[in-house]
């Protein structure tokens, strides 16, 4: 009987999409493929405004445009504010070599980290010292005092695998890839060692007396690193590209004591209020249910935050722009939803839903979008027992030029803490991560000083803009609301225990102060 209903509804709703709705989905698709406004948006938001680090005046100027932008377009927006944060604004950073030569080091400060006196700092650089022990080391500790303390290894090589597995000969690329996993190990135990661990490293070193923190956090792309943060509160911590870290390392190591001084200009403007944009097109039957299109607003800020998540956001935009245009009266409420701090612990959208259950309880599905500049090539059903029947209907309202490509794994398994769908399944809402095709995005612009506008691929962008708009609409216009039931869960833990479903955890409302 029940699966004579589903396939009963799956036909009403199908023969109704086919009647009522084929213009519609034909008008969002020929609107967004000739008539995009993806480049503008980008433009402004990741060239005008920048990287949108959390508690910086870029993130605020990211939300405030926002809001304009749909007002603009006639979709209501406001920002709502969920808590504070340490703010920080970036200053300039200039890293140079005075010994044994001169030369300029590439590199910038991390996020946070402390500015240095106007004439800057200069001091010779050493290695993090080598103990067997947490004993030892602290008895090593006072030879970092007035020094500058290089903590990243030494790469192998600065080509990328791509380029190894293109030009070597097999057992070279072998021999090298083996290299440095010894290497890498090494550098582990080399920080194990300490009693610390690469988090909190660089603030015993700060303690201990040393005037500043090198590393170099490379992403195995040809010029790009990972810029993250730093605890720091005297000692600047700058990163440097992998190349000019390699020379100063191997400089230490030849015994010539390199001298490097290093400038930086960032402050500090205390707590900040924190804001998630939600934007809605109000429901006309059904206005208490809602579906929501995610895309998380702040980014680190070692490039321009351009697919990290500036991608998801303009995405997400252009998709409310189609539907407000070509279905201004959807039956139930849309919502977007452009969480802040998500990159500093998933806290708008966890915040969210601590604040709005009268939503959250209503929700009929998510589409979270977080995977960089490509087009949405696959969907994680997330663990819902159901999600084939309903999921599998929207997905078969996209023209087969746009949905071609994606896979859905069904039932799936219920999405952990990696970006904004995961503390909507964790309340049991079905919420999808909307993956991806790659266009290198883990090594390339993934957290890295090379986010910036230029990688972003605009046609891959429109279409994902197509697949969200019309998984809106046609989650929307189901007459069925889609079911909660959750698999039973089987995998095991290393303990033997059933991995449960993931836990709600609530958000950081006052972050940056630790």
């Amino acid at each position: 009987m029940l699966r004579f209903t589903a396939a009963f509804v799956a036909l009403i709703f199908s023969l109704h999409v086919s009647a009522q709705s084929h213009e519609v989905i034909k008008n969002i698709c020929k609107d967004a493929m000739e008539n995009s406004q993806l480049e503008v948006l980008g433009r402004e938001l990741i060239d005008g405004i920048g990287p949108r680090l959390v508690g910086s005046s870029q993130m605020k100027k990211a939300h405030d445009w926002v809001v304009e932008k749909y007002k603009s377009w006639g979709i209501a927006a406001e920002n709502q504010q969920w808590g504070e944060w340490r703010g920080w604004e970036r200053g300039l950073s200039q890293i140079t070599m005075i010994s044994p030569r001169t030369k300029n080091i590439n590199g910038i400060q991390l996020a946070w980290s402390p500015k240095t006196p106007k004439e800057g700092i200069s001091a010779e650089i050493m290695l993090l010292p080598y103990a067997a022990d947490s004993i030892s080391f602290t008895k090593l500790l006072p030879q970092v005092k007035g020094k500058i303390v290089m903590i990243s290894m030494l790469q192998p090589t600065g080509r990328t695998d791509n380029d190894w597995e293109k030009y070597a000969r097999k057992e070279d690329f072998e021999k090298m890839k083996a290299t440095r996993t010894t290497q890498t190990q090494a550098w582990a135990k080399r920080i194990t060692n300490t009693g610390f661990n690469p988090k909190n490293i660089d603030s015993v070193l700060e303690r201990a007396g040393a005037v500043g923190i090198i590393s170099s956090y490379w992403s195995f792309a040809n010029g790009a690193n990972k810029i993250f943060g730093t605890k720091n509160r005297k000692a600047p911590h700058v990163d440097i590209s992998q190349e000019d870290y390699g020379l100063l390392y191997r400089l230490v190591e030849a015994g010539q004591k390199p001298v490097v001084k290093i400038f930086t200009d960032s402050k500090e403007t205390g707590m900040q209020p924190t804001f998630n944009t939600i934007a809605s097109i109000k429901g006309s039957e059904k206005p208490d249910e809602y579906v929501v299109l995610s895309a998380h607003l702040d980014s680190w800020d070692g490039g321009t935050g351009a697919t990290d998540n500036g991608t998801g956001v303009i995405s997400m935009m252009e998709a409310m722009r189609l539907l407000k245009k070509w279905c201004p009266n959807p039956k139930r409420t849309i919502i977007a939803g452009h969480w802040g701090a998500e990159e500093q612990g998933i806290n708008g959208s966890r915040a969210f839903i601590e604040d709005h259950p009268e939503i959250v309880k209503n929700i009929q599905a998510v589409f979270n979008q977080d995977g960089g500049t490509g087009r949405i090539n696959f969907l994680n059903a997330a663990g819902f027992v159901h999600a084939y029947d309903y999921l599998g209907r929207w997905l078969r309202g996209i023209p087969d030029e746009f949905r071609n490509e994606i896979q859905a794994y069904y039932p799936g398994t219920p999405s952990g803490g990696g970006s904004d769908q995961g503390p909507f399944v964790a309340a049991g809402v079905p919420a999808y991560y909307m993956g991806t095709n790659n266009w290198d995005y883990s090594t390339l612009t993934w957290h890295t000083n090379l986010d910036t506008y230029d990688k972003i691929v605009f046609e891959d962008l429109k279409r994902s803009a197509i697949v969200s708009a019309v998984l809106a609409y046609m989650a929307s216009e189901d007459p069925e609301k889609a079911s909660r039931e959750r698999i039973k869960l089987t995998e095991k833990d290393s303990k033997g225990n059933i991995i449960p479903w993931p836990p709600m955890q609530a958000p950081i409302r006052k972050g940056g102060l630790n």
